[in-house]
């Protein structure tokens, strides 16, 4: 016969205790754990200089609202992306410029309607100079072009098909530069299983993982820089950190082998700020090709996080992002310069915005 000491017996009173007030079964999606960590904090409530937001978009937006966020946070002008074509873009980009034509500029959408013609390639040409004329500032292409995009023998449009050269020699010619969004983190191209370090927002959003796509994410990226060093004289602007975010000595060797290269930080803070220590390196090396941009409807919230991150040596704390978060992290400041700062909030967009600069 076993015996239980008192002392025992208390103990598992105890843990019958602990057990009975936990939520047991408590679902992963309702898990939210509060940190203990009593660290410094900042609210940075305006950015230290004048910010130029390169990469937002605001065709759901109210002009007027848009202007209060931007009044209240030292946002001096902001980029807008349409998502938009043709004569809908055109009204959009009507609407921005005419509430206030020095604070908001505006990028061109890749139209690809009709892209089984023969004659479709100068029928974008005329689309870009319709647009740069009614105050287009550059033009985007989207993940679209080599994962969905077919021509008209039904094959998949490589981005690096050589019939789409004259766009991004007439981008060139128009003193524009172009933007890729190439693929996507490369959790969306892994299964959405037990390993994938963004299960939660995959699972919650199936549609956005490429996970089985015949078309690998390291075969677009390809394509894509296979572009950009073709067109020696053409600018490029790779969104999201060239889509690199989670392997900075890739995206630092793509700038070094193309001098016409910007990429811009939109919607990767989250990624940067897990890796404070590589992150503040690559920002410094490269302080002079890398672009301020949100990815996110503006918001006071929005843009104080983004200020924190890139000016203070903060712990451990939330990173903007879409309605689910990107994954199970917080991040870190990194503290930069005057400088830098300077550099990646305003004066290198204004080398793209007004050409005449470079």
């Amino acid at each position: 016969m076993s015996m239980s000491t008192p002392d025992a017996r208390q103990d598992d009173k105890f843990v019958a205790m602990v057990r009975a007030k936990a939520e047991v079964g408590l679902p992963l999606s309702d898990y939210a754990p509060r940190s203990e960590l009593k660290v410094p904090a900042h609210s940075i409530e305006k950015a230290r200089f004048p910010v130029i937001d390169y990469h937002n978009h605001l065709d759901s937006c109210d002009p007027n609202d848009v202007l209060c966020v931007m009044d209240s946070c030292g946002i001096e002008k902001v980029v807008n992306i349409t998502m938009k074509t043709g004569q809908e873009a055109l009204e959009v980009f009507d609407r921005f410029h005419r509430t206030a034509p020095s604070r908001f500029h505006s990028i061109a959408w890749m139209d690809w309607a009709g892209v089984e013609r023969k004659d479709f390639i100068q029928i974008s040409l005329d689309r870009l100079e319709r647009m740069v004329e009614h105050g287009a500032c550059g033009l985007k292409l989207w993940k679209d072009l080599g994962l969905t995009i077919r021509d008209s023998s039904g094959a998949l449009l490589r981005i690096d098909d050589e019939r789409l050269a004259p766009i991004f020699d007439k981008a060139a010619e128009l003193h524009i530069p172009v933007m890729f969004h190439t693929a996507d983190p490369d959790a969306f191209f892994a299964p959405i299983d037990r390993f994938n370090e963004r299960y939660e927002e995959l699972a919650a959003h199936p549609d956005w993982s490429f996970s089985g796509s015949p078309v690998s994410k390291a075969l677009l990226l390809q394509q894509r820089d296979r572009v950009i060093a073709r067109h020696p004289k053409t600018t490029f602007v790779c969104a999201h950190l060239a889509e690199g975010s989670e392997n900075l000595s890739y995206v630092a060797s793509l700038l070094d082998r193309n001098p016409n290269l910007f990429v811009d930080i939109s919607a990767r803070i989250s990624e940067l700020g897990r890796q404070p220590y590589t992150a503040r390196e690559f920002v410094l090396k490269y302080a002079d090709r890398i672009l301020f941009g949100a990815d996110l409807l503006p918001s006071v919230e929005m843009y104080r996080l983004y200020f924190r991150f890139l000016e203070t040596a903060d712990e451990y704390f939330e990173y903007p992002s879409h309605a689910s978060r990107q994954g199970r992290w917080n991040i870190y400041g990194i503290f930069l310069p005057d400088d830098t700062l300077r550099k990646i909030y305003r004066e290198n967009a204004v080398k793209l915005l007004n050409p005449g600069a470079r």
